[in-house]
């Protein structure tokens, strides 16, 4: 494992991640999204109430739709292949071990001699 993360050359593929992981919440928050709005369908007995909900609901299915298609096309998302999918789960929680194993407060974080500091 790099431990030296401070140097830029080490983030290499650092993008890749955070997008695939940040689109995998939004998709998860999505998929939360149509369940909150379906429990809200069955609850509500105003018509009117009723009609905005399955808006919402018609919405929230619609960008579940749009960031499952976005994942799929980036290869981020395999829905189908579950041993493909399984590996990546597996690859991505060893990062995210890796990642709060990483030392980012050392014990010497004097740094006097490093840059150019006026004598005293």
């Amino acid at each position: 494992m790099i431990t030296d993360y401070l140097e830029v050359r080490n983030a290499e593929g650092m993008p890749k991640l955070i997008d695939e992981t940040m689109s995998l919440t939004f998709l998860l928050n999505a998929k939360s999204g149509v369940r909150n709005c379906a429990i809200a369908l069955t609850e509500a007995s105003s018509p009117s109430v009723r009609s905005v909900l399955q808006r919402q609901l018609d919405d929230a299915l619609n960008l579940h739709a749009e960031i499952s298609d976005l994942m799929l096309s980036k290869g981020w998302f395999h829905p189908v292949d579950l041993e493909k999918q399984f590996r990546m789960d597996i690859e991505s929680s060893e990062t995210a071990t890796q990642i709060a194993n990483l030392d980012l407060f050392p014990g010497n974080t004097n740094r006097l001699g490093n840059f150019a500091t006026p004598e005293k």
